[in-house]
């Protein structure tokens, strides 16, 4: 008998990976372990690399898709793309050139959802907040709350435009008073406490919830998007 679970393919960068989370490995594989425990749940691809930005994921979605067992020569069910942190960095000094600027990145990010969707159901991630008293990371990149905003907008403006939904996260978790126990030493990546708050909160989510055809398991009030 064919298998008829739903495929999820989570693309991004370090923070889909998982990086940080030395107790339940990231938000992403929470998410595939608790997936995997529950009758019919979709099965859930992580495909989250390390500096990962648009560019890098816009090159590589497709390719990841065609080579990947029994997505080989089909297309999943949905992706959740959760990209754009490391495209806010500012290169050499805190008001040095980002990595790529805020208007290049929504126009990036909105051909890429429209390819995308032309395939497949879409979600979209927000970003998180960053440690700025620690910057700069490796010596050389600046990350600030300020440009995670500001690209955190243009997420959700290109979601808007292209018509997919979009899980805000960066001032949900400003709003948090633990928010920056939640972060590593180096300032940009999240630990067990901050990739389990993600995870409660893309549980919540009514747009993947309504996919998955899943009920909420968690105190979250679902997000509408």
């Amino acid at each position: 008998m064919a298998n008829t679970y739903k495929r999820l393919v989570v693309i991004g960068d370090s923070g889909v990976y998982g990086w940080g989370d030395r107790e339940g490995g990231g938000w992403c594989e929470r998410l595939r372990c608790q997936w995997m425990s529950l009758p019919d749940a979709p099965v859930v691809y992580q495909l989250g690399i390390r500096g990962d930005g648009l560019e890098s994921v816009a090159k590589r979605w497709q390719k990841e898709w065609q080579s990947r067992g029994e997505l080989r020569r089909q297309v999943p069910d949905a992706v959740l793309v959760a990209v754009g942190l490391n495209d806010t960095a500012r290169i050499g000094r805190p008001d040095g050139r980002p990595q790529l600027t805020a208007e290049a990145f929504r126009f990036g990010l909105q051909q890429m959802l429209t390819e995308m969707k032309h395939l497949t159901k879409v979600m979209v991630m927000g970003l998180t907040p960053v440690d700025e008293a620690v910057m700069p990371f490796a010596q050389c990149l600046w990350y600030s709350n300020q440009s995670g905003s500001v690209y955190e907008a243009q997420l959700e403006e290109a979601c808007l435009e292209v018509d997919v939904p979009f899980l805000p996260l960066h001032n949900a978790m400003l709003n948090e008073p633990a928010w920056l126990s939640w972060i590593e030493p180096d300032g940009i990546h999240l630990n067990s406490e901050g990739h389990d708050w993600i995870h409660q909160r893309v549980m919540a989510w009514t747009s993947m919830l309504e996919w998955a055809e899943l009920e909420p398991l968690t105190n979250f009030t679902p997000t509408v998007g």
